[in-house]
C-alpha cells in the first residue's frame, strides 16, 4: 500500500542523511513539500543538508543517530513522531565500508560494516513499525545495493551485509502480510548499480589501492527518484540504475559464470592502481560533510560506461554459447 497521505503532508525519516543517497533523497522529498527526519551521526553535515532542505521548500529536522544504538534508534522515531505528528515513510539508507581481502580485514571492523548495515536496518524497521501501524499505514524502504543480488572482490562483509538485507526485508514482508494490522504497511527493497557519491572516499580501506567504483556510475538522484517511487507507488523489489538490473539478470540466468566474470572485473575496477595507505574511513567517527556527489563525475560518462556493462552482458552470452557448441 502507498503512503496513506499526500508526499507534500507526510513526515519521512532517513537515515544515513548527511550526504549521498540520503542526502539526495531528502532534498529531493523537501522539494515535493514532505517533511524530512534527518539521521547519522555527524550533526554538523546533517545541517547543511537540513538547510537545503529548507530552502527547497519542505521541513527538516535533525536527529544525530549512530544506527548501530537500538536505543538510539528508537528515540529517533520517538522524535521524529513527536515532532510531526506521525511518521509516514522510512529510508534506512545508512551504510559503511571496509575494502580488502577477508583475510587482512580487522574483525572489529568487518563486525562494523554488518552492524551498520544490516543490524542498523533491523533496528529501524524495529523502530518505524509501531508508529506506521499508529499511523494507519506506510511504507518502509531498504536501500541494499545490487550487491545484495551479485557480488565483488575485496567487499567482503559489504557484500554480506546488503545480502542481509535483502534477506531481512522479505523475511519482514512475509511476515506482515499475516498480520491484520500491517496490511496497508509496504517493504521495498531498492537495489541500486554504482552510485556517485563520497561512499568510496569514506570507506576503511586495508588492501594498498585505492577505492574506485566500478562503471557504470550513476548519480545518486536516480537513486533517490527510485526511492520516491516506491513511497508513491510501493513495489517489492525495484532497481536503480539499468546496470543493476542487468546484473541481476546475468546472476540470475548464468551464476557460476557471471561470478567468475565479475570477479575478473571487479579486480580490475573495484581498486586503482593508485597506492593508498591502511585506514578506517568512517567506521570510526563521521567524515560526511553533506555533500552528495562524489568525484566521479557519474551523469557525465554514464552512457559510455552502460555501454561497457553492456559489452560484458554480450561477452557472457558470447562464451555461453561458445560453450553450448563445443558441448553438442
Amino acid at each position: 500500500m502507498p503512503l496513506t497521505a499526500a508526499l507534500s503532508e507526510s513526515t519521512i525519516v532517513i537515515t544515513g542523511a548527511s550526504g549521498g543517497i540520503g542526502a539526495a533523497t531528502a532534498r529531493a522529498l523537501a522539494a515535493r513539500g514532505a517533511s524530512v527526519v534527518l539521521a547519522a551521526r555527524g550533526a554538523e553535515a546533517l545541517g547543511r543538508v537540513a538547510a537545503d532542505c529548507r530552502a527547497a521548500g519542505g521541513r527538516a529536522l535533525v536527529v544525530p543517530t549512530d544506527v548501530t544504538d537500538p536505543a538510539a534508534v528508537t528515540d529517533l522515531a520517538t522524535r521524529a513522531a513527536a515532532a510531526t505528528g506521525r511518521i509516514d515513510g522510512w529510508v534506512n539508507n545508512a551504510t559503511e565500508a571496509v575494502y580488502g581481502l577477508l583475510t587482512d580485514v580487522p574483525p572489529e571492523e568487518f563486525r562494523r560494516v554488518v552492524e551498520v548495515n544490516l543490524l542498523g536496518t533491523a533496528y529501524g524497521m524495529r523502530a518505524a513499525l509501531p508508529h506506521l501501524r499508529a499511523a494507519g499505514g506506510g511504507v518502509l524502504v531498504n536501500n541494499a545495493s545490487v550487491l545484495a543480488e551479485i557480488t565483488m572482490p575485496y567487499m567482503s562483509s559489504y557484500n554480506a551485509a546488503k545480502h542481509g538485507v535483502r534477506g531481512l526485508s522479505d523475511t519482514v514482508r512475509q511476515e506482515l502480510r499475516h498480520e491484520p494490522w500491517a496490511r496497508r504497511i509496504s517493504v521495498c527493497t531498492v537495489l541500486p548499480a554504482t552510485i556517485d557519491t563520497p561512499f568510496f572516499a569514506n570507506a576503511a580501506n586495508h588492501s594498498g589501492r585505492r577505492p574506485a567504483p566500478p562503471p557504470p556510475v550513476y548519480p545518486p538522484e536516480v537513486v533517490a527518484r527510485a526511492i520516491i517511487r516506491m513511497l508513491e507507488r510501493p513495489r517489492r523489489e525495484t532497481y536503480a540504475g539499468a546496470a543493476a538490473a542487468l546484473l541481476g539478470y546475468q546472476w540470475r540466468l548464468l551464476p557460476g559464470l557471471t561470478e567468475r566474470i565479475l570477479g575478473a572485473y571487479g579486480a580490475r575496477t573495484v581498486l586503482s592502481d593508485r597506492p593508498a595507505p591502511d585506514t578506517t574511513g568512517n567506521l570510526t567517527g563521521s567524515l560526511a560533510t553533506g555533500r552528495v556527489r562524489g568525484e566521479w563525475h557519474g551523469m557525465g560518462r554514464m552512457l559510455a560506461r552502460t555501454g561497457a556493462a553492456t559489452g560484458l552482458a554480450v561477452g557472457a552470452a558470447a562464451i555461453l554459447t561458445a560453450r553450448r557448441r563445443r558441448a553438442s
